[in-house]
């Protein structure tokens, strides 16, 4: 490694006059440039300056919303395709199989004239990626160059995506869905023979496939969770309250109501709202503040996600009620009482493909305590877990939150390549747990230079110590039975029968994750055409405002007061949530302060 440089000139012996003449004489007849000028500049000035930029900012911050709502109704009249960013052809529809549901199998064919034929390796087995049907449409895994579908490409796999539609066709369940499912691992297996694909899981599709490697047929290949909660009552007090919510609300009663005024469809903007509502200072300040204080350069990647956030997907009543009722009220899953169809129980014991489970400690949504408690409840001993001839590899992020596991670039880069680069060596593990550990992490996307090492470094599974709070959630559980029956029995039927088409969507067009952004454009309020001439005729900053203007560093102090407050709010509510929540039933067994060693 070089030394540095100093940068302090070293002490020289004071010269004798007669030395200097020569310089002296050379600067006479070509004198030096004259350096720049610096004067203090004026308070009046810095404030003229910061006032322009200030009315700037503002209004292309306004055309942005603006523009935002546009692509959101623009989306909306094409049918809200997938937002990927590659190429694909369709392989199978599952709305014409023999037992349809609203998905499609794709298969990703050209990436511009980048990396496909350079990286592509028939011999690596096929990836298929499935995207989290949680109230946005597919694309996540795949919106950008630097995703997962990206590195899987970089990495020389073929690539499958699987996508779903707007709308649930009528009556469609949970158990349609995870036999569609089947039905493509089927056929990307018999695409690649002797090669069992590798299925890549975001969150709720985490758990789909979590589904089908314990269900009675089982699957072969390795499946990688990301962010996918499989034990839905664990969590860490006053860090993430969201498994509180179904006890506040009285359990699952409230989903069956909202999927009634639907009529028959649960809109998936209730789900959107949910996410947004758990951190306050950035649904309300922070991500409007960054996407105003660094407009040109924040603009585009600004409306980029916001196409795939903005985009609100339905479930049908069956499927919702079965995901809220069975899983994150009832917990069946880690129980092993889940039954997709009559005859066969999900048990989670019974899988025996590799497991790689990515989570982070940044993720209030799902925790590594979701992602994880569930082995020391299905294994009570590393040695249960070896006997069973499992394999199971987690990998931890330290900070990046729920949606940076899917959309960062970063950790696409990084966790999303290592898992790629080495899931052909999960089977050559012998059984047990392990974490992945990476060194080295420059994460270069280059297919052809891998820039870091990847260890598993054996763990026990015992090791994985998290607060049991069980027989509160079992009387959350109790209790949503008894409102689940009671609404069905005396208040679901009338609703039934007042809600019509009509006022279904009344309702759904009316919703505030639609309203709140739809305002902007100027088909519902036509003075916003003037925000867009004036848009048209202010230029992008040629130079961002100095950061040294004192308003500016006023501006930057009172954002972070702002942000400050919503977040101190935020932490009252969650804590007041958390007494309500104990008030009404309890916590749990004395271990509940236990953290993982």
């Amino acid at each position: 490694m070089p030394a540095k440089t100093s940068t302090t000139k070293a002490r020289r012996a004071p010269r004798k006059r007669q030395s200097t003449a020569p310089q002296e004489a050379t600067d006479r007849v070509n004198p030096p440039e004259p350096g720049p000028v610096t004067s203090p500049s004026h308070p009046a000035a810095e404030l003229l300056t910061y006032q322009l930029d200030l009315w700037r900012r503002g209004v292309r911050y306004l055309d942005t919303l603006r523009e935002r709502a546009n692509n959101m109704l623009e989306h909306e009249r094409a049918g809200m395709p997938p937002l990927l960013d590659f190429d694909y052809e369709t392989i199978l529809d599952a709305r014409r199989l023999e037992r349809p549901a609203n998905y499609a199998l794709l298969r990703v064919t050209r990436v511009g004239d980048d990396c496909l034929e350079d990286c592509l390796d028939a011999s690596k087995p096929p990836v298929v990626i499935v995207d989290p049907r949680a109230g946005h449409g597919p694309g996540i895994g795949g919106f950008k160059r630097d995703s997962e579908v990206g590195m899987a490409l970089h990495e020389g796999h073929p690539v499958y995506f699987v996508i779903f539609f707007p709308e649930p066709l009528p009556g469609q369940t949970l158990d349609d869905v995870l036999h569609v499912l089947r039905r493509f691992v089927e056929t990307v297996a018999a695409r690649h023979p002797g090669q069992p694909p590798v299925l890549y899981g975001n969150c709720q599709a985490g758990w789909a496939i979590a589904l089908l490697s314990a269900d009675c047929e089982g699957l072969v290949g390795p499946a990688v969770l990301n962010g996918s909660p499989l034990s839905y009552w664990a969590g860490e007090s006053g860090v993430n309250p969201m498994r509180l919510a179904g006890g506040l609300l009285g359990g699952a009663w409230m989903t069956h109501l909202l999927a009634d005024l639907g009529d028959g469809r649960f809109d998936g903007a209730h789900l959107a709202a949910n996410f947004e509502s758990l951190k306050p200072a950035n649904t309300l300040w922070q991500k409007d503040y960054q996407l105003f204080a660094d407009i040109d350069g924040q603009r585009e990647r600004f409306l980029d996600f916001e196409r795939w956030w903005t985009g609100f997907y339905a479930l049908s009543k069956e499927e919702i009620t079965a995901i809220v009722e069975n899983l994150f009220v009832g917990n069946q899953l880690e129980r092993g009482e889940l039954q997709v169809c009559p005859g066969c129980t999900v048990d989670l014991r019974r899988i025996r493909n590799p497991l790689v489970i990515f989570a982070s400690s940044g993720d209030n949504i799902t925790p590594p305590h979701q992602a994880l408690n569930w082995i020391p409840a299905v294994y009570p001993s590393t040695e249960a877990l070896k006997a069973a001839d499992q394999h199971i590899v987690y990998l931890l992020n330290t900070h990046v939150g729920h949606l940076g596991i899917f959309v960062s670039s970063r950790v696409a880069r990084l966790e999303h390549r290592a898992i790629l680069e080495n899931v052909g060596e999960l089977n050559d593990l012998a059984p047990g747990l392990y974490e992945m550990r990476i060194d080295n992490p420059t994460g270069d996307p280059d297919c052809h230079k891998p820039q870091f090492q990847v260890r598993f470094e054996e763990r026990r599974v015992e090791d994985l110590e998290y607060p049991d709070q069980a027989p509160a959630f079992d009387r959350v559980r109790a209790l949503s039975e008894h409102n689940v029956a009671l609404y069905e029995t005396f208040i679901g039927p009338w609703v039934r029968l007042a809600v019509n088409p009509w006022l279904a969507e009344t309702l759904r067009q009316l919703h505030p994750a639609r309203t709140s952004r739809l305002m902007f454009s100027e088909r519902f309020a036509p003075w916003m055409t003037g925000v867009k001439w004036l848009a048209d005729v202010t230029e992008p900053a040629r130079e961002p405002l100095d950061d040294d203007n004192p308003f500016r560093q006023w501006e930057a102090l009172v954002s972070e007061s702002i942000a400050s407050a919503l977040s101190l709010a935020g932490t009252t509510r969650d804590s007041l949530y958390e007494i309500g929540f104990r008030s009404l039933y309890g916590w749990g067994l004395p271990s509940e302060d236990k953290r993982q060693s």
